[in-house]
């Protein structure tokens, strides 16, 4: 049986983040392929943490720059790596390099981090993100990472077309793999909906920025629909969201949503002014699913709809948004316009059937091919030479001085 080792920055939590999900999904795929599957991560278990054990994945907590990490992988021996994050390829690829050098070692972007701090910069400078703010010391990091392993998964295609066109790295060591969405035919009708609704976890920047747009452009749209709410909810919320909190004013911080599904059938209309950010967004893609129409910004919707007309509106001008909103929230013959929208996007672009066998094709000729793959690969293995290899030999400074 053919083993696949995953080394988690966090245990996931498919209910708080779009990245839980991602990591399921992709749990789900190898054990498809007849994979043994094991977790490892230095986080803590906490009380919303996935229970991996109740779907056949053995768990270890591993320690940060300690000798005992190399115990265990030599031991697991594994035919497939995978890091979930450009820094835990940082932090343990070299270790598993050493350890287990023929195994396949692929790098789970997530999405661009470099990407979003890049337009996050620019965002808090009042400017567009420009080719110039790309280049920075998370970049170079970043990019390092993916050019030493074997595959890097990426998840929107915007940002595959950054990573060949801009960065110029070889499509040989990249593969488009987004998120994965079924449609879930929604039986409540545009009457029996009211109220809008955002989502999405407080700790993350992208989000708390959405947040204070909404709240921003919420009294405008309260003008012209004054029986409306809008309902915000999210994973971990913070004092200075909760003190958003407005109930004379309709809008109201739920906090953790115990069920997307029931929310978004019961909702009329999602907002999400995403101001900046990266990747494939979950809530957007979860709204398609459930049959749930949304206003979105163009970073927003980036890499999500392709030429196809999206659930809703996309703008970046807030009267723009507001005008949009309050028409799609009226007009039900629109409405169901735009639902049928979602639904075609989800069927086209984020069906598992459209990715998964191209990717079992690529993973199968990677463990066929891993020597012939590395020799073409030639950036990576000079970023695999001893003199470029700083945070491996911090780490070892690190592990020494804790022994000592």
């Amino acid at each position: 049986m053919k083993h696949v080792v995953i080394i988690g920055t966090v245990i996931p939590e498919p209910k708080s983040t779009a990245a839980g999900k991602r990591m399921l999904q992709l749990i789900d795929f190898f054990q498809s392929e007849n994979y043994k599957v094991t977790f490892l991560s230095a986080a803590s278990i906490s009380e919303f943490s996935f229970d991996l054990n109740s779907i056949g994945v053995d768990f270890h907590n591993i320690l940060l720059n300690d000798s005992s990490f190399e115990i265990l992988i030599k031991d697991l021996n594994p035919n497939v790596v995978i890091f979930d994050r450009f820094t835990t390829e940082e932090q343990f690829g070299w270790k598993v390099s050493e350890t287990c050098p023929d195994a396949v070692r692929i790098l789970d972007t997530e999405d661009l981090h470099f990407l979003r701090k890049a337009r996050e910069n620019s965002f808090k400078q009042n400017k567009i993100a420009e080719d110039k703010d790309l280049i920075s010391d998370v970049s170079k990091r970043e990019t390092a990472s993916i050019l030493r392993c074997d595959l890097s998964l990426i998840i929107s295609e915007f940002e595959m077309k950054l990573l060949t066109e801009k960065f110029k790295i070889d499509e040989t060591i990249l593969h488009y793999l987004p998120l994965f969405a079924e449609i879930k035919p929604s039986e409540r009708s545009f009457s029996e909906r009211k109220n809008f609704v955002s989502i999405g976890n407080f700790l993350h920047e992208p989000n708390w920025q959405t947040v204070l747009k909404l709240k921003k452009i919420w009294p405008e749209i309260r003008k012209k629909l004054p029986e409306a709410e809008m309902h915000i909810y999210g994973a971990y919320v913070t004092e200075k969201a909760r003190q958003l909190h407005n109930r004379k004013d309709k809008f109201l911080i739920k906090g953790r949503a115990e069920s997307v599904e029931k929310i978004f059938e019961n909702a009329r209309l999602l907002l999400a002014p995403i101001p900046f950010g990266a990747g494939i967004k979950g809530k957007l893609l979860d709204s398609m699913v459930n049959g749930l129409p949304s206003m979105t910004s163009t970073i927003g919707a980036e890499g999500m709809n392709g030429s196809m007309d999206w659930n809703g509106h996309i703008t970046d001008n807030d009267s723009d948004f507001v005008k949009k909103a309050v028409d799609l929230y009226n007009n039900e013959n629109e409405w169901k316009k735009a639902q049928q929208n979602g639904y075609k996007i989800i069927e086209s672009r984020f069906t598992k059937e459209n990715f998964l066998p191209s990717f079992s094709e690529k993973i199968d000729d990677l463990l066929e091919n891993t020597d012939e793959h590395r020799q073409r690969n030639f950036l990576g293995q000079i970023l695999q030479h001893h003199t470029l290899q700083s945070t491996k030999y911090l780490g070892k400074w690190i592990e020494e001085k804790n022994r000592n």
